[in-house]
């Protein structure tokens, strides 16, 4: 039985591209698609807000090739994203989950455990620059993925470099806002937030990036 292409997110690809880029890319497992499933029927037009699966592949791929052991997501939604991060991370790994709602966290829980993964992810709830506040900051991250609040985009960043080890990596979706971070005229907070990390990321002598147009938008940082 063939399997069903993955679900993709690039808003600036060509559909016929996009299409072909799925159809040769390993599919998501039947967790996978049930979980995204279940975002669509439970949180309605939220289910945007998931991310891909060729950004779910990415990661996990990435995650995995690092040797990561510790991992921080800022925004979880229902799970999809630290699935694929907890997978990437083996056994022994560890993903921080920040977000503040129990209800679409609530699914995400159901999943991870189906996927044998609950035990590799500790979920806070509440608000996540509190719950930045309160980690240990000598017992530095391989990777951290931040899918929250836009316009929090900067503050998320100044707050989580220092709790990334020398050579580690930070993952921000949404950076290209469907292309609105080119309108100069635009005066949407989240979009004028999220320019503004973009363009002191290629100025910041810290780091090394380069943003990609999967998705929305995918920036990785990799810290110096």
């Amino acid at each position: 039985m063939s399997q069903a292409p993955s679900h993709g997110r690039s808003t600036f690809i060509q559909p016929e591209v996009d299409h072909y880029t799925r159809t040769h890319s390993t599919p998501p497992d039947e967790v996978a698609r049930e979980l995204r499933r279940a975002t669509e029927l439970r949180t309605g037009s939220a289910a945007g807000m998931q991310i891909g699966d060729d950004q779910a592949r990415l990661f996990e791929i990435i995650v995995r090739a690092m040797g990561a052991r510790r991992a921080l997501e800022i925004g979880t939604f229902t799970g999809y994203s630290a699935l694929a991060i907890a997978r990437g991370l083996g056994p022994e790994g560890r993903l921080t989950c920040c977000d503040v709602s129990p209800e679409w966290t609530s699914i995400a829980q159901s999943f991870w455990e189906r996927a044998g993964v609950d035990h590799r992810i500790d979920l806070r709830i509440g608000p996540a620059l509190e719950t930045l506040a309160s980690l240990p900051g000598d017992d530095l991250f391989d990777v951290v993925f931040i899918d929250a609040d836009k316009t929090n985009y900067p503050h998320y960043y100044e707050v989580v470099l220092p709790l990334v080890r020398p050579g580690g990596l930070i993952l921000i979706d949404n950076t290209l806002q469907g292309g609105r971070v080119l309108d100069e005229n635009s005066t949407s907070p989240e979009v004028l937030a999220v320019r503004d990390l973009n363009d002191a990321l290629v100025h910041d002598s810290r780091v090394t990036v380069v943003q990609l147009p999967l998705g929305d938008g995918v920036t990785c940082v990799s810290k110096s």
